[in-house]
């Protein structure tokens, strides 16, 4: 592999860097704007890397609109394969999705418009094939609120990845044992399932019934065992020991040091953008209020330490150190030492030194359900009957590595179905010993249980779903087609835990 100088880095890496913290004006084109998903080169542990990226029109990733900005771009594949690029979080159209199953591919050299107005908050785009989001086909999508604007706070951004020196194909296979499915080819001509699992007028009376299933077997050999579940068991962490961990593309080696003003207040973006690692947001002896999740705003929850799991995004609040010291915020991987992050300083302040590895082991963020159940929407939905309740099950183990939604894996679906305006619960029931987060496209629910805890949570597109745990959340069937409904960790999505919610007029 070809090595690149650390001056011609800087220089060529320059005004990516700079796209996370420029003003919204400056980086977002009033009338529209283009984006191209295409190769970049970046500097990981003094080695150069060949990666992918969604590149705006000044040459940085990501974007940034305005109050009110449509999301209006031209999407160019400057790639040499096909891909296809989700909005993650955002409600387009469900042709605009981004899904292979309901879009066509884009083919290199193709170009595709999208138009729609965004929700928003938080929230990043990624390719939907799992290959490319672990070779950083990624990158940040925020969309300002007024109140945002005229805040007087500094906005950062920190997009988290993880980073293998290997192919994404290497690291696929070796995660899957060869299991992984070709996303380029999907159909949907799968029939909803009638009824799903019956109507559940009684759902929240359920309660936790992991106790009374019996384990996964097969399941050992991986690294970060020993996050330990109340009876006792240790549950699975951590499929892939990545080779780095990236805030912002940088390693805590040479991390992004991002100006800030002395005893200022920020607002930090958190955006989990890692194909299978969970981290704890750390900010260390600054307490701060986590204000939104997934972009929509919570009840404030103080705190120094919060989770996130793949595809999760975190907006905290926190007001810097008076004495002008720099302060890092560090992304912690669960079950594990490795650690990454960003750090804020001052003009002039020292910027510490900081190893990549911590002196033992970080708790499971998997599991810990602490936070979850302590978060409520700061706008909540509006109180109805359930007129559609079911139960989703999640099973697999990694001998061999094949994980379900209801026992099947995507080529064997049987949708979820539900009518477009109906209030639904979906319960989701985990019989494996690894948490999934489980991600619906199309729509905002509400998480209104953990563990057979009935409560009104935060509004969310992505929840982490505890080892022999559940989750339930509540939503309103959108636009009849078919949404994509998936575990969000890449080898448990590319192994088949994938099916759709059916939605129908």
């Amino acid at each position: 592999m070809t090595r690149l100088s650390r001056r011609g880095f800087l220089a060529a890496s320059a005004a990516a860097s700079a796209s996370l913290v420029l003003p919204a004006r400056v980086r977002a084109a009033t009338d529209g704007f283009a984006l191209t998903a295409t190769t970049r080169v970046i500097e990981v542990q003094g080695r150069a890397a060949t990666v992918m990226g969604l590149m705006n029109a000044p040459g940085g990733l990501g974007l940034t609109l305005d109050p009110g900005q449509r999301f209006r771009t031209e999407l160019t594949n400057a790639l040499d394969i096909e891909t296809i690029v989700h909005w993650h979080g955002q409600i387009p159209p469900n042709a605009q999705d981004g899904v292979p199953n309901t879009n066509p591919m884009l083919k290199p050299g193709e170009t595709r418009a999208y138009d729609f107005a965004p929700r928003p908050g938080t929230f990043w785009m990624h390719s939907h094939i799992p290959e490319q989001e672990i070779g950083l086909l990624a990158a940040p999508l925020i969309v300002r609120r007024p109140e945002e604007v005229a805040a007087d706070r500094q906005e950062v951004v920190m997009f988290l990845h993880d980073f293998a020196f290997r192919t994404p194909q290497e690291v696929l296979a070796e995660v899957t044992g060869g299991t992984a499915i070709d996303h380029t080819t999907m159909d949907h001509s799968a029939m909803p399932m009638a009824g799903g699992m019956g109507a559940m007028s009684g759902m929240q009376g359920m309660g936790d019934m992991a106790s009374m299933m019996p384990g996964a077997g097969g399941m050992s050999g991986m690294s970060g065992m020993g996050g330990m579940m109340g009876g006792g068991m240790a549950m699975d962490l951590n499929d892939f020991d990545f080779d780095a961990y990236l805030a912002n593309d940088r390693t805590l080696d040479d991390p992004d040091v991002i100006t800030v003003e002395r005893g200022g207040r920020v607002r930090l973006r958190v955006v989990n953008g890692a194909a299978m690692t969970a981290f704890w947001i750390d900010l260390g002896a600054v307490t701060g209020r986590l204000v939104a999740v997934d972009g929509e705003p919570v009840v404030p929850l103080s705190g120094t330490r919060f989770a996130a799991a793949p595809a999760q995004r975190l907006d905290i609040e926190f007001d810097l150190p008076a004495d002008g010291t720099a302060l890092p915020v560090l992304a912690l991987r669960e079950g594990a030492r490795e650690r990454t992050g960003i750090v804020l300083a001052p003009k002039g302040a020292a910027v510490p030194k900081l190893a990549g590895l911590s002196d033992a082991d970080h708790p499971p963020v998997s599991g810990d359900m602490t936070q979850e159940l302590a978060l409520r929407a700061a706008t909540p939905l509006a109180a109805r009957p359930v007129q559609n309740g079911q139960m989703v099950m999640l099973t697999g183990a990694m001998q061999p590595y094949v994980w379900t939604i209801n026992g099947r894996t995507w080529e064997n679906r049987i949708p979820v179905a539900a009518k477009s305006g109906e209030r639904v619960e979906l319960m989701f029931h985990n019989m494996s010993m690894m948490a999934h987060p489980m991600h619906l496209h199309g729509h905002v629910f509400q998480v209104v249980g953990v563990n057979g805890t009935r409560f009104a949570g935060a509004l969310r597109d992505t929840v982490h779903v505890p080892a022999m745990g559940s989750v339930t959340i509540a939503f309103d069937a959108g636009e009849a087609a078919p949404w994509m409904l998936h575990c969000h960790q890449m080898g448990h999505l590319a192994s088949g835990m994938m099916t759709e919610l059916a939605v129908s007029a």
